[in-house]
């Protein structure tokens, strides 16, 4: 079966069975843990810069006036910046400065984790009695958080995209430790990155019904001088009609990354 398909048919089976609305204000837990099924999002400006940054133009995009223009923000880095080591940082500023090109959302590549869950388009999260499973509406994006089969990084044979997630419950909180994280992934669109030494330990702790608290610790001895975390809130969807829409973007990279080598190329 197409990876497309079946992401989809998982997400229309859930919002068949999975109310909104005034509804979400009394949802059963499952298995004694917090129901945490639903649409969410990320409301700020952490996918143009995990750290604090000012409103600021896009120069090569002037026509586009201030639709073309980086929006302000505070940082999400509970340490307030991250602590490249020093060789690191010029990666990271070569990635700021080949921008847009160099950034992997461009190209439409899979997001990678922390980022995918704070791209400006929603992902819903499918919770049962066993594994929980997260689709993106970005990329047909998707990842299960395996909370039996947990596996060390002996046991992936290769790197993923979207890594290998092993899940567990501490009290109310989902905690997902995603390993084999491929390093082609950024984390804004400020070229902030990661090697492949990357381990991500994500918190979703719920806060209400349609609220939930957001952390990622982000441990990359080969990139950072310490592990750094970034916070934030997250929002369930609760609008009646509410749906994942798929947000298929390859086709819309394909000037970007071939334009030269097209039939039709773009001036």
């Amino acid at each position: 079966m197409r990876q497309g398909f079946r992401v989809s048919l998982v997400v229309a089976l859930v919002l068949a069975a999975a109310p909104f609305g005034a509804d979400a204000q009394n949802r059963p837990k499952i298995g004694g843990k917090p129901n945490i099924n639903g649409i969410w999002q990320a409301m700020n400006t952490a996918n143009w810069n995990l750290e604090g940054h000012a409103a600021s133009p896009l120069n090569d995009f002037w026509r586009l006036g201030s639709i073309g223009a980086i929006p302000a923000g505070q940082s999400v880095v509970k340490e307030g910046k991250i602590p490249y080591r020093p060789e690191a940082l010029a990666r990271r500023d070569e990635n700021r400065a080949g921008w847009p090109k160099t950034d992997p959302e461009a190209k439409c590549y899979l997001p990678g984790i922390p980022r995918a869950t704070y791209l400006p388009y929603p992902f819903q999260i499918v919770q049962g009695d066993g594994d929980i499973f997260f689709a993106y509406a970005f990329a047909n994006a998707n990842r299960t958080v395996h909370m039996k089969e947990h596996r060390t990084i002996d046991d992936v044979p290769t790197d993923f995209f979207m890594g290998w997630s092993n899940g567990h419950w501490e009290g109310d909180t989902l905690v997902a430790e995603t390993i084999a994280n491929d390093d082609r992934t950024w984390f804004d669109r400020a070229g902030n990155y990661h090697s492949n030494q990357l381990k991500v330990t994500e918190r979703f702790t719920p806060l209400d019904a349609n609220r939930m608290q957001y952390e990622a610790t982000i441990d990359d001895p080969e990139t950072y001088s310490r592990p750094w975390t970034i916070s934030m809130h997250l929002y369930r969807n609760t609008e009646p009609n509410a749906e994942l829409l798929e947000f298929k973007c390859v086709e819309f990279s394909e000037h970007l990354l071939y334009n030269e080598f097209l039939k039709e190329p773009l001036p």
